[in-house]
């Protein structure tokens, strides 16, 4: 019997490595941004941009960027199995969670003024 969850062994010391330097490079983009401020706007956000490219490139041939892809790609196909109701579904939903709602909000107004009553009305008059 086979096991489809099982993951192969990975080098933990080379996954370590790569992460680290795709963490390294989007921090050196995100620096470059922030001094290069003399350059023009455009040159920054290509520094920007283009480090952090790089860095996503990198992340990826790290084993555990490699199931992050995979994860991504599986999620992507659990979407595209999502059954999504029908407008009137959703008109028909929102319509009985808001008459909840304005139900819910009578209700502890009016729960709200007999405690106001109770306590103001009936509770201080008995002091005074």
């Amino acid at each position: 019997m086979s096991n489809q969850n099982a993951q192969p062994q990975t080098n933990k010391a080379l996954d370590l490595t790569i992460v680290t330097l795709a963490v390294i490079i989007a921090a050196a983009a995100v620096f470059a941004f922030t001094f290069l401020t003399d350059q023009s706007l455009g040159v920054r956000i290509g520094a920007l941009v283009g480090g952090l490219v790089v860095a996503a490139l990198v992340a990826a041939f790290s084993p555990s960027g490699k199931r992050f892809i995979a994860f991504c790609r599986e999620s992507w196909e659990e979407l595209r199995r999502v059954v999504w109701p029908t407008r009137k579904e959703t008109v028909n939903t929102t319509g009985i969670v808001m008459a909840f709602v304005v139900a819910v909000a009578l209700y502890l107004f009016i729960v709200d003024k007999l405690i106001e009553w109770g306590l103001y009305d009936g509770l201080l008059q008995l002091t005074f």
